[in-house]
């Protein structure tokens, strides 16, 4: 073997999250360049070598499960948690109040923000992101995000967001952020052409996005799925927001006559090469929809709870079957991008989300009709394992990702591992590592793999020096506000 080699010594346990849900203790996993090759008995793993391997890792105290998979966020908001008289808003008030902040960011706050988003969510065990960037004021570039990404060793889905409809013509932004729809559209195909990489375990990828249907027009809406499919067999994905809460539905009912769902089905943006955000309002025909065509969702539960948007239905979305994946959302909507601590909101919001069911009335087996409350399946709405498949192989599956999501041998060797020998974990990990995870805490991985590389060892990222990066962060969010206030 020429490639380097990483040992992953006598795993306390390791969830596969592959075909038949496997979950192994005390295995050894062997990684040869940027795959996997080997999951059994440590004798049995380095048999395969002919010299020692050249790092080894001892996960004898260790959960080891695929590394997580974000399918939805904003990175350069980083910059903009937690901001005074925002704080308490829904979304249309909320962008209202940050997009006069936005319009200040420049290259180097982008570059940044993104490095801290993608470090906390590292440090966390997301291995893959996406992030939708659709702010380009003062020079930025969607190549501030992805060279960002190529230092700190992340993999990355780099959407190109736009918007195009400002306020005098019937849109939410102001239109000092608007662009015009053509400059777009070349943008566009300039990013696919330079950086879009459809080889197992790339890197880069890139989606286009245009924002949301209150900024954008159907026409940029239209074109762009044209221009991502004329890239054919390439896997260029598409991605915009979709029934975040009732503003929203109100906006496309009143604007276009149509339900959200209804809208993307006119422009043709629904199929296995979408993606939507959110979908809290989705209704049943939309889930229908949805399901038949194998549109995906990102469910980004903390962003709709902080935001007051709602409970997406999303066991309703998996039992009809929806591709279904989590994302922490914009860090100023959730003002956190911890994916294990999304995957445990994803969990218990929907147990709470049942119990706000209305009554049914359906017909039993027997023919008999009966009443069934919306409690009726209670917690097991959505377990532990359920959430972390949400986190990882239902990630990968939105993002069109084939190589990732799982652990076998030739998957990408991205992993996550956590420590069970914790505080937060006493008295749980000893019974269920797994629903430890979920259940007892929101832990920190003690080591992140991306692609072969070692990217968090022992707590701390080995790609860049954190402290510099969050005294310059600090320095950009204060001149980011200064300049807003003049």
């Amino acid at each position: 073997m020429s490639s380097r080699t990483l040992l992953i010594r006598h795993a306390a346990c390791i969830a596969t999250l592959d075909d038949e849900c496997r979950e192994w203790r005390d295995q050894s996993l062997l990684i040869q360049g940027h795959r996997v090759v080997a999951i059994g008995k440590e004798a049995d793993v380095l048999s395969q070598l002919d010299a020692p391997p050249d790092d080894t890792l001892d996960a004898s105290r260790h959960l080891v499960v695929p590394g997580l998979v974000n399918t939805h966020h904003h990175m350069f908001q980083a910059l903009t948690r937690a901001i005074p008289g925002v704080q308490d808003a829904e979304l249309f008030g909320w962008l209202h109040g940050l997009y006069p902040i936005w319009s200040g960011l420049t290259p180097e706050m982008v570059r940044d923000s993104t490095l801290v988003a993608m470090a906390e969510l590292l440090t966390s065990g997301c291995t893959t992101s996406s992030d939708h960037l659709y702010l380009y004021p003062n020079g930025v570039r969607l190549e501030d995000s992805i060279e960002a990404a190529q230092t700190i060793g992340m993999r990355f889905v780099a959407t190109r967001g736009s918007m195009s409809v400002g306020e005098s013509a019937g849109g939410l932004p102001p239109d000092r952020l608007v662009e015009p729809e053509r400059a777009i559209l070349r943008d566009s195909q300039r990013l696919i052409e330079t950086w879009h990489d459809t080889r197992h375990g790339a890197m880069v990828q890139i989606a286009l996005a245009p924002c949301s249907p209150f900024s954008v027009s159907q026409s940029l809406m239209r074109e762009s799925a044209a221009l991502a499919r004329s890239f054919r067999g390439q896997g260029v994905r598409l991605h915009t927001h979709l029934a975040e809460n009732d503003h929203d539905i109100a906006y496309s009912r009143e604007r276009f006559g149509m339900t959200p769902a209804q809208y993307v089905q006119a422009l043709d943006w629904v199929g296995d090469d979408v993606w939507h955000a959110h979908c809290v309002k989705l209704d049943d025909e939309g889930i229908a929809l949805f399901a038949a065509t194998r549109t995906g969702v990102a469910h980004c539960p903390c962003s709709n709870m902080r935001l007051a948007s709602g409970i997406a239905p999303v066991r309703r979305m998996l039992d009809a079957g929806v591709p279904v994946g989590l994302g922490v959302d914009g860090s100023a909507s959730n003002d956190a991008g911890h994916l294990v601590n999304e995957a445990r909101q994803a969990l218990l919001l929907a147990r709470v989300g049942r119990a706000m069911h209305p009554p049914e009335v359906r017909v039993d087996a027997q023919g008999q009709r009966r009443t069934f409350f919306g409690c009726d399946l209670g917690p097991a709405e959505m377990t532990a394992r359920d959430a972390l498949r949400l986190a990882t192989r239902g990630g990968a599956e939105v993002l069109g990702r084939r190589d990732i999501g799982h652990i076998a041998p030739g998957m990408c060797a991205d992993l996550a591992l956590f420590r069970l020998d914790t505080l937060a974990m006493a008295g749980g990990a000893v019974h269920d590592p797994v629903g430890a995870l979920l259940l007892c805490a929101s832990p920190q991985a003690d080591h992140t793999i991306v692609n072969g590389r070692v990217v968090v060892r022992d707590g701390q990222l080995t790609t860049i020096d954190l402290p510099p990066l969050l005294e310059r962060h600090r320095h950009h969010a204060l001149k980011l506000m200064e300049s807003a206030r003049h």
